[in-house]
């Protein structure tokens, strides 16, 4: 099926133009079939996009003419043929481009008996002169291996690439980008030559339990597989797969819906650069969610605080996080300075910042929780809920980052449902850290004196302590499990000049 890239906009004038161009397009068996063409300006990528047959006025100039042959079926998914031309514009020209002289892209992998199917083929011409190739100067389309072709051209101002999926039991991908488009497009895979990468996929913390789990080729060089997508799953959490692909650098992706159609979560992972016969395994959805990366600030006489990312998934990253809906309240001696009730849901200003007269101890607490209307969240959800109360010395005349710190905890030993087991003990990892925010505000090393840790089986009435025990760069934790129910977490981090950083995350993790 036909799929166009986003397309950019001619910026040249009418006066400008000084020829004209059309480009005819014939199907398989010869007749002219109607599609969208893309022009490319080279070198400047200025884009053009107009329907086949008719005459677009262009400045003289070299452009490359590209598109997708698409012509239905009534059984199946038609064809699909992709094609470019590189023409030189000068008064009225007219090409076509023939799908007839399409051939077949064909791709063969050692499979597994558990592989019937032929592959699913996704395939891309670019505009290989153009320096953001291939984000808007590209043509796409996709099919089953015999119904895709390419016509042949060998200008290397233009890149074909296309990534191939079988799917068994376990699914497998290859990618393959080629200056050209080549007389014989495809090739030939070797399974033992395959890196794997396993998707484990928790249950339990994510705001729907759809997810929709896929892999994005990422060259080191942009070229025309960039972006290039496998899907690995889709279905309600918990689940596992397991993709081999050929080596090099793929971006792995969760998308989370729900139960209405809306994408309502998930993220892009690290990058990961994966090599022959290398096996590594992308987590998502593990307990406890919590903080990012975000921390107070001290800043033109104020205290300032931006709650985005308050509750996200550690494997993600920090750049990714639910939305929520939170107090933030800052104090000092007991004084209220100012107390405010924030959202990122639809907002364009969710920040926290409250004016400080005099230097002195402050207290600022953030009691947060996940928030998005329009759905409904599954019952039992866990790190539904996140509170920081963090207590520091800030002086209005000096600009910093406030020496506090942020807590992750990464209970071990659970289910694929984020469980423990019945009155069992979990250990508990625990990592503290702060990070810079931003080049206009000072950031000072500052680390940790002492790091406690209590559970809580009703909710945060009561807390526990558990035994905590320092190991490397991070902690370690035994907690003591109920019979059932949930686990609230809570660490408190203090550093040698007393600041105070009280973490506490509810419903980190369920008995089950």
């Amino acid at each position: 099926m036909a799929v166009l890239a986003p397309l950019v906009a001619s910026g040249a004038s009418a006066q400008a133009a000084s020829a004209s161009l059309a480009v005819t397009t014939l199907g398989r068996h010869g007749t002219k079939v109607s599609t969208t063409v893309t022009v490319v300006a080279v070198p400047s990528g200025e884009t053009y996009s107009v329907r086949s047959g008719r005459r677009i006025s262009l400045p003289s100039g070299r452009y490359i003419a590209m598109t997708d042959i698409y012509e239905s079926a009534r059984d199946g998914l038609g064809t699909d043929t992709l094609g470019a031309q590189v023409v030189q514009v000068s008064g009225t020209r007219t090409v076509t481009l023939d799908a007839r002289k399409g051939k077949a892209v064909k791709v063969s992998l050692d499979t597994p008996a558990d592989v019937t199917d032929p592959p699913w083929i996704s395939a891309q011409v670019c505009a290989a002169s153009v320096s953001n190739m291939p984000s808007a100067f590209g043509v796409s389309g996709w099919n089953d291996e015999g119904a895709l072709y390419a016509i042949p051209n060998s200008s290397r101002l233009i890149q074909f690439g296309y990534l191939a999926k079988w799917s068994g039991n376990d699914g497998y991908v290859a990618v393959k980008n080629t200056t050209g488009i080549p007389a014989a497009p495809g090739g030939s895979f070797r399974r033992s030559k395959l890196a794997t990468m396993r998707f484990s996929v928790h249950g339990g913390t994510q705001m729907a339990r759809q997810n929709d789990t896929a892999l994005q080729a990422q060259p080191k060089t942009d070229d025309c597989t960039t972006d290039m997508t496998a899907q690995v799953g889709n279905d309600d959490a918990p689940y596992s797969a397991t993709v081999h692909v050929t080596p090099g650098g793929w971006q792995p992706r969760d998308d989370i819906f729900a139960s209405n159609g809306d994408d309502i979560g998930g993220g892009f992972p690290k990058t990961r650069t994966l090599t022959a016969g290398q096996s590594v395994t992308q987590s998502f959805g593990r307990s406890a969610w919590g903080p990012m990366h975000f921390l107070p600030t001290v800043d033109r006489r104020s205290v300032t605080f931006l709650p985005d990312a308050l509750i996200g998934d550690p494997d993600v990253g920090s750049g990714w996080g639910d939305p929520t809906k939170e107090t933030v309240v800052l104090t000092k001696g007991g004084t209220t300075v100012k107390k405010k009730t924030l959202t990122g849901w639809h907002s364009s200003d969710p920040s926290f910042s409250a004016g400080i007269r005099s230097a002195g101890w402050y207290r600022l607490t953030v009691d947060g929780h996940r928030y998005r209307p329009g759905i409904t969240f599954p019952s039992g959800m866990l790190s539904s809920r996140v509170v920081l109360d963090w207590h520091f010395k800030a002086d209005p005349a000096r600009s910093m980052v406030a020496p506090v710190f942020l807590t992750r905890f990464l209970p071990t030993g659970l289910n694929s449902r984020n469980q423990a087991a019945p009155s069992s003990t979990t250990t508990v990892g625990v990592t503290v850290g702060r990070g810079s925010q931003g080049p206009d505000v000072r950031f000072t090393q500052v680390n940790a004196k002492s790091v406690r840790l209590w559970s809580s089986a009703d909710g945060g009435r009561t807390w526990q302590a558990a035994t905590v025990r320092h190991s490397g760069s991070a902690w370690q934790a035994s907690v003591r499990n109920p019979a059932s129910g949930a686990v609230a977490l809570r660490s408190e981090v203090t550093d040698s000049a007393g600041d105070r950083s009280v973490e506490t995350v509810y419903r980190a993790y369920a008995i089950g």
